[in-house]
C-alpha cells in the first residue's frame, strides 16, 4: 500500500506539473510566475515548499530523542515568518529582483557582492537538498527495503521533470497541492493514533511520565542551554536568509500581496506545526525504541494499530513524507538553477534547464557520500548559513542606507564562510565532542553576531565605498508601489 501511494503521489506531481507547460512561456513565468500568484496560492505553496523533511519527519523524531527542548525547533521556524513580514517581505518584493543576487547587486551596485550572493545561495540550496534526498532514501527503505540512494533518485527525477517542464509556475501549482496533502497526511492518521491511545487507557499523563517527557533518551547534547538559544536564533533569523523562500515573494503582484502572503503562511504553519509534537509524544510511550527516530512518524500506525487501517494510515504518511521531499526539493531546485542560469550561464529558459540538472546532481551526491544525521539537525545548519550571510545583508541593506559595498561582502565572507566551515565539519567528520561540537553543531549564536559586526564596522570604515544610488534604491524599497518612480515624479500611476 505504502509503495502504491508513492508512486500516486509521484505521478500526480507530474500531472499537476504538466499543466504548468500550458501556462509557462516566457522567462518571467519560469522565475517567478510573472509576478500574478494570488496571496492564498502563493501561501499555500510557501508552506509545501518550506513544510520539508525535516518538519515532516525531522521534528517528531528529535522530539522524541531530546523532549521538550527540541519544541523550538517548530517555534522558530514559524516565528521566523513574523521577522520576515515586519522587515523584509514588502521592501524585498519593491526591489523588482528576480532573486537574492539581484537584490544585492541592486542595493549596493556591486558585481563583486552579487557573485558572492550566487555562491552563497547555490550552497544553502545543496546544504538544504542534501537532506531531503537522504530521508526520501530511508522512507523507501523503510516500506520495501529498496537501497538508500534508490528513493533520493526517484526524487530527483520527479524533480527534475517538474522544473524542467514549466519552472516557477508549474511548481506553484504542485507546492500549493502538496501542502494540503502534508496536512492531511499527518492529521487523519493522529486522531485515530489518539483514539487507539485512549482505548489504551491513556498512558503517559501522570506525573513520572511527565518528568520522563522532559529527560531525553538518547542521554542529551552536550552544553544544551547554548544548543537551544543558538537554534532559535538560527530559526528565527535564517528563513529570512532561504533563497527558496524569498523568491517566493517576487512572485506576489505587489508588497501588499507579499504581507498578505506571509500572514496567510504564518496560519497555515501553526496548524501543520501542532501535528509533529503529538507524533513525538507517542513515540516516546510507544516507539521508545527506534534506532532511527526520524522514521516515527511511518512506525507508529503499526505499533499502535497495525492491520489493514494501520496499512493505510501508514500508507497516507508516506504520501505525506514524499510529497515533503518533492515541493521542497522543487523550490530549492528552481532558486538554485535561477542563480546558476544567471550568473553562470548566459541566461534564458535553456540556461534555465541546464542549470536544473546542476542543482540536482550536486546534492543527490553529496546524499550518497556524506554520513546519515537527523534530518532537523542538518536543515538547522542550512538555516544557521542563511542566518549568518543573508540575514545580516537584508536587514542592513533594506534598513542602513551606510551600508557599504565592501561592509557587505566583508559580513558575506566571513559570517557566510564560517557558517560553512561548520555545517561541512559536521557533516563530515562529526559528531565532535565537548565545547567545539557544540559550537560547529549550531554555529548561528557566534556567527550571526560576527557578521552584523563585521558588516557595520567595515561600513563605518569605507564610508567611500556607499552606492552613489543608495538614496534612489531606499526610496524605492520604501514607498508604496501606487507610485510611479520610474518616471521621476510622484504621480500616481492612475493619473
Amino acid at each position: 500500500m505504502s509503495l502504491a501511494a508513492v508512486v500516486i503521489v509521484m505521478v500526480a506531481a507530474v500531472l499537476i506539473g504538466a499543466f504548468g507547460i500550458r501556462v509557462s512561456r516566457t522567462t518571467s513565468d519560469f522565475f517567478v510566475a510573472s509576478r500574478t500568484v494570488s496571496p492564498l496560492w502563493n501561501a499555500s505553496a510557501i508552506g509545501g515548499e518550506y513544510l520539508s523533511a525535516a518538519s515532516f519527519l525531522g521534528v517528531a523524531g528529535l522530539i522524541l530523542s531530546y523532549g521538550v527542548d527540541m519544541l523550538w525547533l517548530p517555534v522558530g521556524w514559524t516565528g521566523g515568518y513574523l521577522v520576515l513580514l515586519v522587515l523584509v517581505s514588502a521592501p524585498l518584493r519593491r526591489s523588482g529582483a528576480y532573486t537574492l543576487p539581484d537584490f544585492a547587486e541592486a542595493r549596493l551596485e556591486s558585481m563583486a557582492v552579487r557573485r558572492t550572493a550566487s555562491v552563497l545561495v547555490v550552497l544553502i540550496g545543496w546544504f538544504y537538498l542534501m537532506p531531503q534526498f537522504q530521508s526520501a532514501g530511508l522512507v523507501l527503505r523503510t516500506i520495501t527495503g529498496a537501497p538508500v540512494w534508490a528513493g533520493g533518485l526517484l526524487v530527483a527525477v520527479v524533480v527534475v521533470v517538474n522544473v524542467l517542464s514549466g519552472g516557477m509556475r508549474s511548481i506553484t501549482f504542485v507546492q500549493a497541492f502538496q501542502y494540503w496533502l502534508k496536512l492531511t497526511a499527518l492529521a487523519v492518521p493522529v486522531i485515530f493514533l489518539l483514539l487507539a491511545w485512549q482505548a489504551d487507557g491513556a498512558p503517559g499523563l501522570s506525573p513520572q511520565d511527565a518528568a520522563v517527557w522532559q529527560t531525553p533518551l538518547t542521554g542529551g547534547k552536550d552544553y544544551s542551554v547554548y544548543s537551544t538559544y543558538s537554534l532559535i536564533l538560527a530559526t528565527f533569523l535564517g528563513t529570512m536568509g532561504l533563497p527558496h523562500v524569498l523568491v517566493r515573494f517576487y512572485t506576489n503582484p505587489d508588497g501588499r500581496a507579499a504581507r498578505r502572503t506571509t500572514l496567510v503562511v504564518l496560519a497555515l504553519l501553526g496548524a501543520f506545526y501542532l501535528l509533529p509534537a503529538v507524533y513525538g509524544w507517542l513515540g516516546r510511550i510507544y516507539t521508545p525504541d527506534l534506532v532511527r527516530p526520524d522514521a516515527v512518524v511511518l512506525t507508529l500506525p503499526a505499533r499502535m494499530i497495525g492491520g489493514t487501517l494501520g496499512d493505510l494510515l501508514t500508507a497516507l504518511i508516506t504520501a505525506g513524507a514524499f510529497a515533503a521531499f518533492l515541493s521542497t526539493s522543487s523550490g530549492l531546485t528552481v532558486s538554485v538553477a535561477g542563480v546558476i542560469a544567471q550568473d553562470l550561464l548566459k541566461g534564458g529558459v535553456r540556461s534555465f534547464r541546464i542549470a536544473t540538472l546542476m542543482a540536482v546532481a550536486v546534492p543527490l551526491a553529496l546524499a550518497l557520500w556524506a554520513r546519515t544525521l537527523p534530518v532537523a539537525d542538518v536543515v538547522g545548519l542550512a538555516f544557521a548559513v542563511a542566518a549568518s550571510s543573508f540575514c545580516p545583508l537584508l536587514v542592513l541593506g533594506i534598513w542602513w542606507r551606510r551600508l557599504s559595498t565592501t561592509g557587505a561582502l566583508a559580513g558575506l565572507y566571513v559570517g557566510g564562510g564560517l557558517a560553512c566551515l561548520a555545517v561541512l565539519a559536521t557533516i563530515t567528520g562529526g559528531p565532535h565532542e565537548g565545547l567545539a561540537g557544540a559550537l560547529l553543531a549550531q554555529p548561528a549564536a557566534w556567527t550571526v553576531p560576527i557578521a552584523f559586526a563585521v558588516m557595520i564596522s567595515v561600513s563605518f570604515l569605507t564610508p567611500d565605498r556607499v552606492p552613489i544610488g543608495v538614496a534612489r534604491t531606499m526610496v524605492r524599497l520604501h514607498t508604496p508601489e501606487n507610485l510611479d518612480l520610474d518616471r521621476g515624479d510622484w504621480r500616481p500611476r492612475s493619473s
